[in-house]
């Protein structure tokens, strides 16, 4: 009648799921007692909540703006309650220009941690970090600016790997793969890898981080020749796949 809705009277369980049951969450109505009554029982129904009536009855009136004002002070609303934000302990992270990044928790994050934290200073030459992405925010830092002046593609989360970084000093650009559960450079990663930086004006050095040696050891047959290993647990040592130098880009 006033909202223009048909509704069947077979309708109930339907009406009472998509409509009752967010006003009964929110105390809007509450349900009307029958004596002994099943949850199923015909003569049970619902009510307005006693004090949500004084407020609706001055609908319309020059008192509704205080009536409601009134009815909500202090009161959680059901969307506040819904949208309870959960306390995550981050992880901080800070990268070579000093700047603090927060991550969300994880072996996968705590990985990367690890590569800007310890890897790069050790084996970066000064490196500056111009990629790195998070499991809830894939571009949680991005340098365009520097990125593009490498003539490194426009990024795409899907082709980039976990960390980008540049040193200045030796001319190199690092693509780093952070490696807990998958996504090791193996042979066919380092083609796809090698495909999207065609253009680069430096040479490219492909290294896989992993926490420890056990996972290492998972991945050690997939992983590409002429790239670099680094191991969390073993900071201090890397693992160099082939060819005439220790660490360094292979010029084709």
């Amino acid at each position: 009648e006033h909202y223009s809705e048909s509704i069947s009277r077979g309708s109930y369980d339907d009406f009472k799921r998509k409509e009752i049951d967010l006003l009964l969450s929110d105390s809007i109505v509450v349900p009307g007692f029958v004596e002994r009554s099943a949850v199923n029982d015909s003569r049970s129904g619902y009510a307005i909540c006693p004090t949500h009536i004084e407020a609706i009855r001055q609908f319309g009136t020059s008192d509704w703006d205080d009536a409601v004002e009134s009815l909500l002070s202090g009161k959680i609303s059901l969307r506040q309650q819904l949208d309870t934000k959960r306390d995550i302990s981050m992880i901080s992270i800070s990268l070579p220009g000093g700047l603090e990044l927060s991550f969300t928790p994880g072996r996968h994050n705590a990985l990367q941690k690890a590569i800007i934290e310890q890897f790069l200073p050790r084996y970066g030459y000064a490196c500056e970090v111009l990629y790195v992405g998070d499991s809830s925010d894939k571009y949680l830092y991005l340098n365009r600016e520097t990125l593009s002046k490498l003539n490194f593609p426009e990024p795409s989360h899907k082709e980039l790997p976990d960390i980008i970084a540049f040193s200045e000093q030796k001319g190199w650009i690092y693509l780093i793969e952070s490696v807990t559960s998958f996504g090791e450079i193996s042979q066919i990663r380092k083609l796809e890898l090698e495909r999207i930086t065609t253009n680069c004006t430096y040479p490219i050095i492909f290294v896989t981080a992993f926490p420890d040696r056990s996972t290492y050891r998972k991945y050690c047959a997939n992983l590409a020749w002429e790239t670099e290993v680094w191991i969390a647990s073993d900071p201090d040592h890397l693992i160099h796949l082939n060819g005439p130098k220790f660490l360094g880009p292979y010029i084709k």
